[in-house]
């Protein structure tokens, strides 16, 4: 399944290239609103939340309220998450709140899974380079995403594995390293990084795991 992606800064829909250039802003929302409204699922991030700023909550609610959507960014408590349920996310992302010490917290794993139904719960991994990035993919854990899997599985219900190496390029994702975290549990996989065509699409879909795709939808590179 295709997950569109909505990443919002400064209240507007951007694309950040590797999460830091960057490449597409508008102020168009109903347009894209619009755009995704066939979808089973839209993905939505607040950027500014996810950096510690005054996030766009105004407007997330008011893509919750239009779309299904699955929404994240500065999920550090679950205060935050049943907030953004409230608002009318079907699932809600958690993820630098969900590791500490180098590796997986086990206690914040545990206080989401019980304030949260783990069909409604979706454990972010962001890898670079073979292990888990966290705070902006500014710091790096001495734990494979593999590891993260296989530790966080009794708490979410699904996993968001994003591969970082390749997002925002272009590319095309590593399939290969998807493949190893999606064999690593028996949970629900969505992978993000770098998707551009359908064909890669399609490849994951039939292995069972969703694909987010933000940048090849915005810049019209889908092929």
């Amino acid at each position: 399944m295709l997950i569109p992606s909505i990443d919002l800064l400064n209240g507007r829909i951007v694309q950040l290239e590797q999460g830091e250039r960057l490449v597409f802003e508008t102020d168009d929302v109903d347009g894209w609103i619009a755009r995704f409204a066939g979808y089973a699922l839209v993905q939505v991030i607040d950027l500014d939340a996810a950096m510690g700023r005054d996030g766009n909550d105004a407007l997330v609610r008011r893509l919750c309220r239009a779309l299904p959507c699955q929404a994240g960014g500065g999920v550090r408590t679950v205060t935050r998450a049943q907030a953004l349920l409230d608002a009318g996310a079907n699932r809600v992302i958690a993820g630098s709140s969900l590791y500490s010490n180098g590796g997986v917290n086990i206690e914040a794993a545990q206080a989401f899974a019980d304030a949260i139904p783990i069909d409604r719960l979706v454990a972010a991994i962001d890898s670079r380079g073979g292990r888990v990035v966290t705070h902006g993919w500014k710091t790096t854990l001495d734990i494979s995403p593999e590891m993260a899997a296989r530790t966080l599985e009794p708490y979410a219900g699904t996993f968001l594995y994003t591969h970082v190496d390749t997002e925002g390029l272009l590319g095309g994702i590593n399939v290969a390293a998807v493949r190893s975290v999606a064999a690593s549990t028996s949970r629900k996989l969505i992978a993000a990084g770098g998707i551009r065509s359908h064909r890669e699409i399609d490849l994951l879909d039939a292995e069972g795991i969703d694909a987010v795709v933000g940048m090849a939808i915005y810049t019209h590179a889908l092929a």
